[in-house]
């Protein structure tokens, strides 16, 4: 059960006032930290869920800086990132942020190549979408590579295309081929990205 975070305010302001007084118990003392304690994690989980909200709903870095008492764009980005929690418990903010920043790092690579061999790439998922013979699963998965034809950015197409790689059958070997090499090249590209992106910042 959450808190009442004005409440615990009230009664953690009260221990605060009788402490300058000195006229406070010292089972009072430790009731008033662990209640400010507990109102603490819980605005600590609200602030990145506004500011999730807040970005969902238009509003840049730069509109959210100052309510957040940072003074640029990259340092509320920053702190969201570092307000996350992580999937596994295992991660510091700042390796949380090092994370994202790698992942944007390795997705930008592989767009910007994605897009330099469009026609290739989109030769494939024609080829791929033309199959015929295929199960249920793999038959899913190519008409969502087909569909991805049809948009502006050749590199919706890729995850598609990765998913494919084993679902074929050994009669599709040579397609297997081009869908490996394709997903060994946006591998390679996000690791030298991300190797780049680090070496840039020691």
């Amino acid at each position: 059960m959450d808190v009442d975070p004005a409440r615990t305010v009230r009664d953690v302001h009260d221990v605060v006032l009788a402490a300058r007084r000195g006229d406070v118990e010292p089972a009072r003392l430790l009731a008033a930290l662990a209640a400010l304690r507990s109102v603490r994690e819980q605005l600590g989980e609200w602030e990145p869920e506004l500011i999730a909200v807040a970005r969902t709903g238009g509003l840049s870095w730069a509109a959210l800086a100052p309510a957040l008492g940072v003074a640029s764009r990259q340092a509320a980005e920053r702190r969201f990132l570092r307000l996350q929690p992580s999937a596994t418990g295992e991660r510091t903010g700042e390796a949380r942020v090092d994370a994202e920043r790698d992942r944007r790092a390795g997705d930008r690579a592989v767009a910007d190549w994605a897009r330099r061999n469009s026609a290739v790439l989109r030769q494939v998922a024609g080829q791929v979408s033309a199959l015929t013979g295929l199960d249920t699963a793999a038959r899913d998965t190519a008409d969502r590579v087909g569909s991805a034809l049809g948009d502006d950015d050749v590199a919706t197409l890729l995850p598609h295309l990765a998913a494919l790689r084993g679902q074929l059958s050994p009669e599709h070997a040579g397609l297997s081929a081009r869908l490996d090499a394709i997903s060994d090249q946006a591998e390679q590209l996000r690791q030298e990205a991300v190797g780049n992106r680090r070496t840039r910042n020691t």
